[in-house]
């Protein structure tokens, strides 16, 4: 399938590992010309380096900064002043018991996963609707609907994203502009897959056992049982980004493997 995404110019936020890296892979494939960000120059050298070895015909730039900050966005925007496509996809997890989440856990944690969002959504959503013809997409999560006891900070800043989401999209009634969230389920990015390991060392046993009995207890829902690929959240994400995807618009895209039951 052709996504009509040649020559589209596209910021993929947290691109060096993990969903971001295949989120900007699979736009790139598709002809898109590509922003790769992360915070430190050579891990966008890096990730540069590996999308153009696997995607020949990738035209690609990297922007180091911390989207984490105000500055950090502020230089993104200084730097590619024009999007058709962003994709707000940097974030931090981490498991943490409540009681010993603290104040700058808290601002920590919505300062990089909802501000770096809200901040580059107001900069580069009036420019989309002036040339009436845009797309931002915030990559939430499942924990979003279904709030993780082991990281509700986290869980707080995914559900901001898909109400973030759908408030901007009822602003661009009208306009050939959209914004939508995905909302991917246990992906096996980067620290997932080390999390999951340092896990299964610990309590001495397989990492495809620790997978079949994460799925048996901790998402017991899940109809996929396996950890999702980032490549086939990625192809969820090139999709929605994509012209044929125009009347998506102010949804949250579940690419969960089955773990939300509701149907709503």
């Amino acid at each position: 399938m052709n996504l009509e995404l040649e020559g589209k110019i596209a910021l993929v936020t947290g691109t060096t590992a993990g969903i971001g890296f295949a989120i900007a892979r699979r736009l790139a494939c598709e002809g898109a010309d590509v922003i790769v960000n992360s915070r430190t120059e050579e891990r966008v050298r890096e990730a540069t380096a590996k999308i153009n070895k696997e995607v020949s015909k990738a035209n690609l730039r990297g922007i180091p900064a911390d989207l984490g900050t105000a500055e950090g966005c502020e230089q993104v925007v200084g730097e590619a002043p024009r999007l058709d496509i962003l994709v707000n996809n940097v974030g931090i997890f981490e498991p943490k018991p409540f009681e010993k989440i603290t104040d700058a856990d808290w601002e920590k944690f919505f300062a990089v996963n909802v501000m770096s969002g809200v901040r580059l959504s107001r900069a580069y959503l009036p420019a989309m609707k002036q040339r009436n013809w845009g797309r931002i997409v915030f990559i939430s999560s499942e924990s979003g609907l279904q709030i993780p006891a082991e990281m509700i900070h986290y869980g707080m800043t995914k559900t901001a994203q898909i109400a973030i989401a759908r408030g901007l999209a009822e602003t661009c009634e009208g306009t050939n502009v959209t914004v939508n969230s995905v909302l991917p389920g246990p992906t096996a990015s980067e620290g997932v897959t080390e999390f999951v390991s340092n896990l299964a060392t610990q309590q001495k046993m397989s990492a495809a056992k620790f997978e079949k009995e994460f799925f048996k207890n901790a998402r017991p829902s899940s109809i996929l049982k396996r950890f999702i690929e980032p490549h086939e959240i990625a192809n969820v994400v090139a999709f929605v980004c994509s012209p044929l995807a125009s009347a998506i618009n102010g949804a949250a895209v579940r690419a969960d493997g089955g773990v939300v039951r509701s149907i709503g």
